[in-house]
């Protein structure tokens, strides 16, 4: 019986690290084709090792590709997207479960309407909009849409989550003197983290990889996300891979970066969902 339960301990775990193997590869993959230049990736070498590290490539996107440059610019849009969404979402969320009126629940209907919205569908009126207000080869251009599409996914993460919040602990903190602000930003907000690290989570994602948005309604270059970037860098170096690798390897470290320090708060807002269910 013990050796029975030994075999299927190894045979789970071989398992477990082949399918860990398949899921770390592409990304490893990805690094070490940043160091290798075109002779190498097209000459037999493309899933091996680099026979010498190239870090001229990584020069090369950063400096002469101005991916450095993308990379400072999604960084801005990406973080107003986040801190703007998230607490216009959670103000409207709380406004619309915790407190009583006549029309939050056909408000909540509308705002989640926005879930079925298609971004294709608006990219046409919103250009129009953009144009007619100047708009266009800003930061705005993109922050302003973006917002708007992260606001109707986060409402409905935050509202789920403010019902499991108990109604006394605002009123304590009503019957101590708090108004309705100090209530929010005091007793509620610090309880809803878990929620607000999946919303971020969320809205990085979109925003971080979004092309379509970037590339119609920005075409300066000091305006440019690192999606348009790296695009614009594979038309302009058609010969070099290289360089290109390195730009994805920069525009891929802060989404794991992110991501692992914030799974764990992920992971409660789920479970929570998950027993609220």
């Amino acid at each position: 019986m013990r050796r029975d339960g030994q075999k299927k301990h190894y045979v789970l775990g071989f398992f477990l690290g082949l399918f860990t193997i398949i899921q770390l590869y592409p990304l490893i993959w990805l690094v070490l084709f940043s160091f290798k230049d075109n002779m190498e990736i097209f000459g037999g070498n493309v899933l091996g090792l680099p026979h010498r590290l190239l870090w001229q490539n990584y020069n090369q996107a950063l400096f002469s590709g101005k991916v450095g440059l993308y990379f400072v610019n999604s960084c801005l849009v990406t973080g107003a997207t986040i801190l703007i969404s998230g607490l216009l979402s959670a103000m409207a969320s709380y406004a619309i479960t915790r407190m009583k009126w006549k029309l939050s629940k056909i408000t909540l209907t509308i705002f989640l309407l926005g879930l079925m919205l298609p971004i294709h569908a608006a990219l046409l009126p919103l250009f129009v909009i953009l144009r007619n207000m100047h708009l266009l080869n800003t930061y705005w251009a993109l922050i302003i849409p973006y917002v708007a599409f992260a606001m109707p996914m986060a409402i409905f993460i935050f509202s789920g989550f403010l019902q499991l919040i108990p109604r006394e602990l605002e009123e304590s903190a009503c019957l101590d003197g708090c108004n309705i602000y100090q209530i929010f930003f005091k007793i509620v907000f610090p309880l809803i983290k878990p929620a607000v690290a999946t919303v971020s989570i969320f809205t990085y994602l979109s925003a971080w990889n979004e092309l379509m948005f970037a590339v119609t309604f920005i075409s300066k270059q000091e305006f440019r996300t690192l999606t348009v970037g790296i695009m614009s860098l594979a038309g302009q170096y058609t010969t070099e891979w290289g360089p290109i690798g390195a730009g994805l390897v920069v525009a891929t470290l802060p989404t794991i970066l992110v991501y692992s320090l914030m799974s764990d708060q992920v992971q409660k807002s789920l479970t929570a969902g998950a027993l609220k269910g």
